[in-house]
C-alpha cells in the first residue's frame, strides 16, 4: 500500500474501546491495545496516502446479539423481546443498527471520499456510547 501510495486499514473493534464492558476485564485490554496501536500506524502510513481506522459497532442487528439477547433473556428468565426493548432503551436511537447501515460506514472509510479521516475509531452505535 504505502509503494502504490494509496490504501485503506480497516479494523473492527467494539464499543467497549470508548467505554470498557463491565466483566470484561482483558477483552477491554486487548480492545485498548489495538485503538492504541492503529492510531500509532496511522500516522506513521499518512505522508504515503495510507489511511488506518477503527470502526466501533454498537448493537447491530446480526445473529451474534439475537444470540447474546437469547441468552441473557434465559439467564434472567424473561422473554428476548423484554431485553430487547431493555437495550433499545439504553440507545438514543432506540433500535439496533441494521447491518447495511454498518457496512456503508465501513465501504465510506475505505473510500477515495474518506483520504483524509484516518486514525479515528468512528463509533455506528446509533449514540449508545454518551461520550464525544
Amino acid at each position: 500500500m504505502r509503494e502504490r501510495r494509496w490504501g485503506r486499514v480497516l479494523a473492527i473493534g467494539s464499543s467497549g474501546v470508548a467505554a470498557p464492558l463491565p466483566n470484561l476485564a482483558m477483552s477491554n485490554t486487548g480492545r485498548a491495545a489495538l485503538a492504541g496501536y492503529l492510531k500509532t500506524l496511522a500516522a506513521e502510513v499518512a505522508l504515503d496516502c495510507v489511511t488506518v481506522n477503527l470502526l466501533l459497532p454498537g448493537r447491530i442487528a446480526t445473529d451474534r446479539v439475537a444470540e447474546l439477547d437469547a441468552a441473557a433473556a434465559k439467564r434472567r428468565g424473561v422473554t428476548v423481546t423484554d431485553i430487547e426493548i431493555e437495550s433499545r432503551k439504553t440507545i438514543p436511537a432506540r433500535r439496533y443498527g441494521d447491518p447495511d447501515e454498518f457496512g456503508a460506514a465501513a465501504a465510506f472509510l475505505c473510500s477515495a471520499p474518506a483520504s483524509y479521516i484516518t486514525g479515528v475509531a468512528l463509533r455506528c452505535d446509533g449514540g449508545l456510547i454518551r461520550s464525544l
